[in-house]
Order: structure tokens, then sequence, then C-alpha cells
């Protein structure tokens, strides 16, 4: 066998399911929160992850400018390796793209009503506009879908490679 026939016979080596899923949750914060942003800085939504993260607990200017919204980001997709942890935990063997996006709207129930209260600088969701709810529930959604499927897709996947 030649050398270059042993090299392309060789495998990747293999990760865990764990740390991908862990690195899926931090990808799926920042790309998600990051769109949120954007929605926010284009008038779609009247909250971003800084008014989470940072406007309800400070009242300085800084938590408005351009490092307020990039340093959320990163904090949100921090905080999402724990929320992909939970996934993957609870849900990694279900299939499809339904255990996502039903853990997405759980998220968002749980934020916008549970939580609510912690956070002063987001309005209540009776006084939020409709394109406020409906840009923040879609993204939410397709955060959960993200990591839900990703997560899956990869159990599933080490599952028949290992048979």
């Amino acid at each position: 066998m030649s050398d270059e026939q042993k090299e392309q016979s060789k495998k990747e080596p293999p990760h865990s399911v764990l740390a991908k899923s862990l690195t899926v949750g931090f990808v799926a914060g920042v790309l998600w929160s990051g769109i949120g942003a954007l929605s926010y800085y284009f008038h779609f939504s009247e909250v971003s992850a800084a008014s989470f993260v940072f406007r309800s607990f400070w009242e300085t200017e800084w938590t408005s400018s351009l490092l307020g919204e990039i340093l959320a980001v990163i904090i949100v997709g921090l905080l999402s390796v724990l929320t992909a942890l939970i996934y993957y935990t609870a849900l990694k063997s279900m299939n499809g793209i339904w255990p996502g996006l039903l853990f997405g709207l759980v998220i968002f129930v749980g934020i916008y009503f549970g939580l609510n209260p912690i956070f002063k600088a987001v309005p209540h969701w009776r006084e939020l506009s409709g394109d406020s709810i409906v840009t923040n529930l879609c993204l939410f959604i397709l955060y959960g879908v993200f990591i839900g499927y990703s997560i899956s897709y990869e159990f599933h996947e080490y599952n028949q490679q290992t048979k």
C-alpha cells in the first residue's frame, strides 16, 4: 500500500458528540443573537441581546454602542453553551425539526413571559410591537431548530458510525 493510500485511509480523529454540541451552542448563540442585533439596528425589533444582557442592569452610554452589542452577542454565545447542554441531555435522541422548534418556542416563552420581570430594559410583551414579537419569535425558533437539528444529527451520525 502506497503512502498516499495510507494517508487517504486515515480518518479524522473522532470528537465526542458532547464537544460538538457545545460548539454548536456557542455558534448558534453568536449567529442568532448577531442576526437579532441586526434586526434591532434595522428597527425590526425593539430589543437586542444588549437589552437583556446589559441595559437591564446598567444604564450607561456604552451599553447602547456597537461595543455593547458585540459584547452581548459574545455573552449570549457563552450562555448558549448551557442551552446546548440542556438540549443534549434531554432531547438529543429525538429526530427531526419539531423538537428544536418546540425547544426554541419554550425558550421564547420562558424569557418573555417567565423572566421578563428580571429584564427592566425589555418591555412587557403587550407593549412590544407586532414586528418585534414576530421577529424575536422567529429568531428563537430558528435558534432552537439550529441547536436541535445539529445536535440530534451529530448524535445519530455518531451512533451509526459506532455500529
